[in-house]
């Protein structure tokens, strides 16, 4: 097995012709050349976070499962930190804070990187909102897109400025820098918004979990502000059908989106996107962007 050295990091790559995306014949070695090359972009939106990862060690039509603490071998050079949770017990869970700790974990088939609204540091402070737009049966991103709409409008009366995303998966997701937030303040406000716009827009915006009520109805899902959830990280692979990538827009994408496929996105896309247009979402990392829950 070839050993490469990242950062002054050994690490054994394995596998790298093995087959992860069956139906578009991408290779591991694929998605290790896609995150290297990404890296520079992807790290600033977890770096410091507790990460989860989706691992698909035999692909993504196999077994695959969501790893919160550490993988069994985990060198004692990748940072880890302690998330509390509800039992008040310390979880470890790894940051991917650099390039070797990225390239070890894709090697790994980690293909999905998700990150909570709050820094390690700091978990009882939100410095993110995020609302996922999920498009129930009979809806698309498409209709995601409308809504968004509103719900970027509806965020800026409130002084929040918002910007989108891809979820990589069918839907969108909304984030808005925070300052001085915590996670249950963003959750009650998201959950509040959220209602405010079902009762503006019943034919078209649904705000409630149930799945029997989201036929022909974009669901926004408040609850990833809660802070033992998780969110896609920007520039994240998804274990989909094909390597999609969870993919910042720019806002004249959103409303000129007249199909899924305008706004379908892999990681042969992405590179180029990047280079083309910078990172869309930079704005979300820029503290001065960051306003206070109304």
């Amino acid at each position: 097995m070839p050993i490469t050295e990242v950062e002054g990091r050994r690490i054994t790559l394995s596998h790298l012709d093995r087959v992860l995306w069956p139906d578009t014949g991408t290779t591991k070695g694929e998605l290790l050349h896609y995150y290297a090359i990404m890296a520079d972009a992807l790290i600033p939106y977890c770096a410091g976070r507790p990460v989860s990862f989706v691992r698909t060690p035999d692909g993504v039509q196999g077994q695959r499962f969501f790893q919160k603490r550490p993988p069994a071998g985990t060198p004692d050079w990748v940072r880890t930190s302690e998330t509390p949770r509800k039992s008040g017990e310390l979880m470890p869970q790894v940051q991917v804070n650099d390039l070797a700790t990225l390239m070890w974990a894709a090697n790994l088939a980690c293909v999905e990187i998700h990150t909570p609204q709050w820094l390690a540091a700091d978990p009882g402070t939100a410095d993110r909102l995020v609302v996922d737009l999920d498009p129930g049966p009979g809806r698309t991103v498409v209709d995601c897109c409308r809504v968004a709409l509103l719900l970027r409008d509806r965020l800026a009366a409130d002084g929040l400025h918002a910007w989108a995303k891809t979820s990589g998966s069918k839907g969108l997701h909304l984030y808005a820098p925070l300052r001085g937030a915590d996670s249950e303040g963003a959750s009650r406000y998201a959950r509040r918004v959220a209602q405010e716009l079902e009762r503006a827009h019943p034919g078209e915006v649904v705000s409630t979990m149930a799945k029997a009520a989201r036929e022909d109805r974009v669901f926004l899902d408040w609850s990833q502000n809660s802070r033992k959830k998780t969110t896609a990280t920007p520039y994240t692979v998804r274990a989909r059908s094909a390597p999609t990538v969870s993919t910042p827009l720019a806002w004249d994408e959103v409303e000129s989106a007249a199909s899924p496929a305008d706004l379908d996105f892999t990681i042969a896309d992405v590179p180029g996107r990047l280079a083309a247009h910078g990172d869309l979402l930079a704005p979300l990392l820029d503290p001065a962007a960051a306003a206070p829950l109304p």
